[in-house]
């Protein structure tokens, strides 16, 4: 793990991050990273370990669309340059891989003393479920967390430069930088308590939960200069997710009466993502035909 950080922090350091054409063809290496990892796990652990290691995968890096679009959000609100957004990205990555290490060893340790804890975990994800399909993607979004921190914290205005913080008039201020990295950071903390209890529908192997999570985390960065502007255009893309992780929450509640083997909860984690996908796309080709010409749509769509 520690040599795939350093691999992207090398690679991609200075305008190297700028580069979409670039960022495609690394978010199809991690991609492909995370999908043959499994062939690891079917090698040393067996096949049910790299089916549940697949299935954990895939819910991980569908709920990681979110974190893309929380990315965006953050990101214009503060008028964070581009040249800029890729430290930030990174520790923030960086962060979210030792979070994410915390949340799922004290979940698994509470699951194996406790086992009344996964209906907690059961219920906090159906909330979610119930949270994310009542969202509406047209809503002009502001960060909550990024705007409570930006009132409390000395900022400057404007990023100068890629200093995290600065002097002015004697005083050492903070820059948006730095509320954006602290924003990212709490925003994931919170991420965490969905979408580690969702891993946990599948697998209570503490070597499958991190190694799917953090490879679903590894390729955020590129997946956000990729989709960045996309994500937000993907109508019911919160439709898939909310599926995705009721589907979890109920697999974890019913567990004592219901078996889901991990393959079959691949496929249908993939038909909720991908229908999901399909209708935003089918939807964005409608309204492109019924409104040729205007901001956002171009003749090849339509």
């Amino acid at each position: 793990m520690l040599a795939l950080l350093g691999v992207d922090l090398f690679t991609h350091r200075g305008g190297h991050s700028q580069s979409r054409r670039a960022a495609i063809v690394w978010s199809i290496i991690w991609v492909t990273l995370g999908f043959s990892f499994s062939g690891f796990v079917w090698a040393t652990m067996g096949g049910k370990h790299a089916q549940e290691y697949l299935a954990s995968w895939l819910i991980e890096k569908s709920l990681s669309l979110d974190n893309v679009f929380v990315f965006l959000v953050v990101f214009r609100t503060l008028t964070i340059p581009k040249k800029f957004q890729h430290e930030v990205l990174f520790l923030g990555i960086f962060g979210a891989l030792v979070f994410r290490a915390i949340f799922i060893f004290v979940g698994a340790a509470a699951l194996e003393r406790w086992h009344w804890v996964a209906y907690i975990f059961g219920a906090i994800l159906l909330f979610t479920a119930y949270r994310v399909l009542r969202e509406d993607p047209d809503d002009d979004k502001e960060n909550p967390t990024v705007a409570w921190l930006s009132k409390r914290m000395p900022v400057t205005p404007t990023v100068e430069g890629p200093e995290f913080f600065v002097k002015k008039e004697g005083r050492r201020l903070a820059t948006p930088l730095l509320v954006a990295l602290v924003g990212l950071e709490l925003t994931d903390i919170v991420f965490a308590v969905d979408s580690v209890p969702a891993a946990f529908s599948v697998t209570n192997n503490t070597f499958i939960l991190y190694s799917s999570n953090a490879f679903a985390i590894l390729g955020l960065r590129a997946l956000y200069l990729v989709i960045a502007e996309a994500v937000g255009e993907l109508k019911y893309l919160h439709y898939g997710l909310a599926g995705v992780l009721a589907f979890a929450g109920l697999k974890i509640l019913l567990a004592k009466w219901l078996h889901i083997p991990p393959l079959l909860s691949v496929g249908i984690i993939a038909v909720f993502i991908g229908t999901a996908v399909w209708a935003s796309l089918r939807h964005k080709r409608a309204e492109a035909a019924l409104h040729p010409g205007e901001p956002g749509t171009s003749p090849g769509e339509s």
